[in-house]
């Protein structure tokens, strides 16, 4: 079998950092990003032998994602997967102010999707484009209160998600959102029930079951459907 390629944006920690180190412990050949220079990201490149390469990238910096697109251009992907998420605590709607609204809107909604509007060229038919989400972006699931903010920025997310999916259905790409579960990450917190070492090998289980499947699928890390 032919070697399969990976580029995953926001690999600095947590289930980025995670997704990245097991795709290569599969055997796949990996970029990764990161905005800061160093760290663990970079000493798994090192003993990698030549598996794991680190990029740089601020996802946010139209100027730095057409740098990185003109560093990658003669690379030809099959999973090109975007992670990337923030969250600004627990405030009702009418405590969050406009510049927090707007930074959680941008890097977690409007960001992805300017990733893969400027990457998806890189990824061969048949390859895959997925994107972290979250049931909390889910309507249907949202009976519960709190983190307001960040569930809309995951449904819009999604929602953008469906839009890309409109747009570009005929060009014969895998498009998935995936759902990982509640991890212990800085975002999740130390309390949640999942580690990204037990939930990511799950994960790029589905991944690599979901490849050349049609059209855009919303899946938790088990593969099962998360309502829209």
């Amino acid at each position: 079998m032919s070697t399969r390629h990976a580029l995953v944006i926001g690999a600095s920690r947590g289930l980025g950092l995670v997704l990245a180190n097991e795709l290569t412990g599969r055997g796949w050949q990996v970029v990764a990003t990161t905005r800061q220079d160093g760290g663990e990201l970079q000493a798994n490149a090192d003993a990698s032998n030549g598996r794991l390469s680190v990029e740089s990238l601020e996802m946010t910096s139209a100027d730095q994602l057409a740098a990185l697109r003109e560093r990658l251009a003669d690379r030809r992907l099959d999973l090109l997967f975007v992670n990337a998420a923030i969250d600004r605590g627990d405030l009702s709607i009418d405590e969050v102010p406009t510049d927090m609204f707007t930074e959680v809107m941008i890097t977690n909604a409007l960001s992805p999707l300017r990733v893969l509007e400027a990457l998806r060229g890189l990824v061969a038919p048949g390859g895959t484009v997925a994107v972290m989400s979250s049931e909390q972006g889910s309507i249907t699931l949202n009976t519960e209160d709190g983190y307001e903010l960040y569930k809309a920025s995951k449904a819009a997310l999604n929602q953008l998600m469906r839009s890309y999916a409109t747009r570009h259905a005929d060009d014969r790409q895998t498009k998935l959102l995936i759902d990982p579960g509640h991890n212990q990450t800085q975002l999740g917190g130390p309390d949640a029930p999942l580690r990204p070492e037990q939930s990511i090998p799950a994960v790029v289980d589905v991944l690599e079951a979901q490849s050349g499947a049609p059209g855009l699928q919303f899946l938790d890390r088990h593969g099962e459907t998360v309502p829209w």
